[in-house]
């Protein structure tokens, strides 16, 4: 996990959004290998293992996607580097792909497949919940393993910066600050209007 995503992330427990207190045992340059993430409101302790963060009983994803990496940096709309783009489920599986079309651009994957490890191309979570921080990413992709749970939906809308835009393969995008901008088929994508 790389050591800047800790000012990204949140507790996931039911409480006001609070930052997460890192205290890393094991460190690769800017990498964090091993330790523990808290949560100062609940006490509740995130274990990172191997470059992974662990909120606890995530199912991995099975990797199928519809779509192709080329039509993911598309959706997204990003031009320049820098920030964080959240993958969550299927689509995490064209993080390679997706992150040689995005350069500068970190990727956090939420739920890759089984043997997905940590990686430069991108940060490895593993949560029942999209663990990060309202207006924090640049862009937030859910795939359709997890797009018709409501609440990965909701989350997305909530982490993604303002202006800024949520796919979907799947589900239905949120009906209070997001814009429609398209849909074909099951995919859609949505713009943060604020909030």
């Amino acid at each position: 996990m790389f050591i800047e995503l800790t000012d990204h992330l949140r507790c996931t427990a039911d409480h006001p959004e609070q930052y997460l207190v890192l205290l890393p045992n094991q460190m690769e340059g800017r990498r964090v290998v091993g330790g523990d993430l808290g949560c100062p409101v609940c006490g509740r302790v995130v274990r990172v293992d191997n470059g992974i963060a662990d909120f606890g009983d995530a199912a991995p994803s099975d990797g199928k996607t519809s779509l192709s990496a080329d039509a993911l940096a598309a959706l997204i709309g990003l031009s320049g580097p820098g920030g964080y783009v959240a993958l969550a489920g299927g689509v995490t599986s064209l993080a390679s792909s997706l992150a040689a079309l995005l350069p500068g651009v970190r990727l956090v994957l939420v739920n890759p497949p089984v043997g997905t490890e940590d990686a430069e191309t991108g940060s490895v979570i593993r949560a029942t919940r999209l663990p990060l921080k309202s207006a924090s990413m640049r862009g937030v992709a859910i795939g359709a393993d997890l797009a018709p749970i409501s609440e990965w939906i909701t989350d997305a809308a909530r982490a993604v910066l303002p202006g800024l835009r949520v796919i979907g393969e799947g589900g239905e995008p949120p009906a209070t600050g997001m814009e429609v901008l398209g849909k074909a088929g099951e995919v859609w994508v949505a713009r943060s209007v604020g909030r």
